[in-house]
């Protein structure tokens, strides 16, 4: 047994079943090992346990669990059980059908289900010692955190489940979130990368972010030191959306440096964490987490990563799951880059801006309704307003259907909106957008070689 299996880092990370699967193995990136930034919580251990607040110590206005809905009761008895990851979760309820029918069963009909020994057996039958769900419910009511169902409304219900979790096969039956995810942040980009940034990598990331961000995608990252700290940052600074999902509890945050952080993320997104809030963090929790950092983004970008950064794991679940993967290239002879080097060499996209970062999120399968704004600038016709209709300017929520389309100034995006998927005569859009028929000509080849339009004709053009 290896030393990341021995600490149980990659058991959930990249098995598929109950039995861990050599990172060796995997399809992807096979000269990586997990990260050294990984195996540092061995050494963090410490500082864990002297950074972060004992809650077992605190008492709370307990709630009654006669008023609180069974289900959800069971859900927290069976989901917070130590000792059971995400995988066998997964496997556990597909076999018995929900977290009661679990709770309810023998030792020997748990055992019955791969990955079921006889110790996990005994802590499910005997759940009740393990969870103190009333604990759990009175917690997260005083420090206004909800619980997050996928299936159907949760406590206190508020906001809704990420959807884009639900592509996992192990979608967590239940999230702790401290503000609130919104159907717009399915609009989203990773970005990850090392705990030990480079002054270079800060200032690329504080740069693409502020672009991405301004521009009303979302930016979803891991709240570490940092690339993660470094891109939550940018996005608040420009009013953008950031979340960041916890690899432990919502009451014992880790880096303890990055309480203030998290607070500012719940009035710009949300804190989102599977781990019970009174859960600290362990080594075997990040990976997880990873999963759902992939998950929840339409694209993961790696900014800065050494060969054996864990970010790198983040980006083959990506691969993994279908999305679409780009790194930041570095000095050539910089060891924090040379992780996104070997990414680049084998497939993913070079980025080195934000308009690199929209080709990389590409078209979304259901349409985004945002208040999208722009990256960057252009001058190409000059002031945007000088000379143009106001028709030309519809400044309204819109629906993106591809990440190119926040590259486009108002002229652009005005005259796309005008084509249709079946079919739109070059007249009709002159005439809807009073513009010059020149000016809209050339603009439908702007959108052409944006892959956003393809000519069926001479005087017809259609939506991609």
């Amino acid at each position: 047994m290896d030393a990341a299996q021995r600490d149980g880092v990659i058991g959930y990370v990249i098995g598929t079943g109950p039995e861990p699967v050599p990172y060796e193995a995997s399809r992807h990136w096979r000269d990586c090992r997990l990260s050294e930034e990984l195996f540092v919580w061995q050494q963090e251990q410490i500082e864990l346990e002297t950074s972060t607040t004992d809650r077992a110590s605190e008492s709370f206005a307990s709630i009654d669990l006669a008023d609180i809905d069974q289900v959800l009761v069971d859900r927290l008895q069976l989901c917070l059980l130590p000792g059971l990851g995400p995988r066998s979760l997964s496997v556990l309820l597909q076999a018995f059908g929900s977290a009661d029918a679990v709770l309810r069963a023998s030792s020997a009909d748990l055992q019955r289900v791969p990955g079921v020994g006889p110790k996990l057996a005994h802590t499910i039958t005997t759940a009740s010692d393990h969870v103190d769900v009333q604990r759990v419910l009175s917690w997260c009511r005083d420090n206004h955190v909800e619980i997050l169902e996928p299936d159907r409304p949760g406590f206190p219900c508020r906001s809704p489940y990420p959807t884009p979790l639900l592509e996992l096969d192990d979608t967590p039956p239940l999230l702790f979130a401290s503000g609130q995810w919104r159907a717009s942040d399915e609009f989203a980009i990773a970005i990850v990368g090392t705990r030990h940034a480079t002054p270079y990598g800060l200032q690329q990331t504080r740069n693409l972010v502020r672009d991405l961000a301004a521009a009303s995608v979302t930016i979803v990252s891991g709240l570490a030191r940092g690339i993660d700290t470094a891109a939550h940052r940018a996005a608040i600074e420009v009013g953008g959306r950031t979340i960041a999902f916890l690899g432990g509890g919502l009451g014992e945050m880790y880096p303890a440096e990055n309480a203030g952080l998290a607070k500012e993320i719940r009035d710009h997104g949300a804190v989102i964490s599977e781990y019970s809030p009174l859960a600290k963090p362990r080594s075997g929790m990040f990976p997880q987490r990873n999963r759902l950092i992939a998950a929840a983004s339409l694209a993961t970008l790696v900014i800065e990563a050494p060969m054996r950064s864990g970010s790198l794991i983040t980006a083959r679940l990506a691969s993994e799951m279908g999305r679409s993967v780009g790194a930041l290239p570095g000095p050539v002879n910089s060891r924090a880059s040379s992780g996104c080097h070997h990414l680049i060499r084998d497939g993913g996209t070079l980025v080195t801006n934000a308009d690199d970062v929209l080709e990389l999120l590409g078209p979304v399968s259901q349409p985004i309704v945002t208040t999208a704004g722009r990256v960057g600038s252009d001058s190409r016709y000059g002031d945007i307003g000088e000379g143009v209709p106001e028709s030309a300017l519809n400044r309204s929520e819109r629906e993106i259907r591809n990440g190119v389309e926040l590259s486009l100034n108002e002229i652009e995006r005005s005259i796309l909106d005008h084509i249709s998927p079946t079919g739109t005569a070059i007249d009709e859009i002159i005439a809807k957008t009073e513009l010059s028929s020149p000016r809209v000509t050339s603009i439908i080849s702007v959108l052409e070689m944006k892959r956003l339009v393809r000519r069926l004709s001479s005087q017809y053009v259609s939506r991609i």
